[in-house]
């Protein structure tokens, strides 16, 4: 019994998440997909990097990053940039065009989720940051 419901948890988590994406999709209109915007987050957070690091650390495969890479540069809203002392060595870099839409996806989606959680009671919501708060201890960046 517990195997169901733990399913049933995992099931509506994922249809949840993917409602959300797919509305999100619809809202925010750039032409860019949530994996490129995480991309900028990165690049954001943490300045310049190699696509390969990039890759590993969003959980993504090199060929999916390159194809990701290709269109934040065709948008303007990264660079590349090769190492000055080694020169085989590219880096991935956001410009300010790119920090500007960044911030853009991140207010729709905090918009999208403000309404989702609106409409819950104050003390679904309590229940649900107490929730998250213990599910995020038990994850390792």
């Amino acid at each position: 019994m517990e195997e169901q419901s733990i399913f049933e948890l995992i099931q509506s988590m994922e249809n949840f998440t993917n409602k959300l994406i797919v509305q999100w999709n619809k809202t925010f209109n750039e032409e860019l997909g949530v994996s490129h915007v995480l991309v900028l987050g990165h690049l954001n957070q943490n300045g310049k990097s190699r696509p390969s690091d990039i890759a590993r650390i969003l959980g993504l495969t090199p060929p999916t990053l390159s194809y990701l890479s290709d269109k934040l540069v065709a948008k303007k809203l990264a660079v590349r940039s090769v190492d000055e002392s080694d020169r085989r060595i590219v880096y991935l870099e956001i410009t300010d065009q790119g920090v500007e839409v960044l911030r853009r996806a991140t207010q729709e989606g905090q918009r999208l989720k403000r309404v989702v959680f609106e409409k819950l009671t104050q003390q679904d919501r309590d229940q649900m940051t107490a929730i998250y708060k213990k599910l995020n201890n038990e994850l390792v960046d």
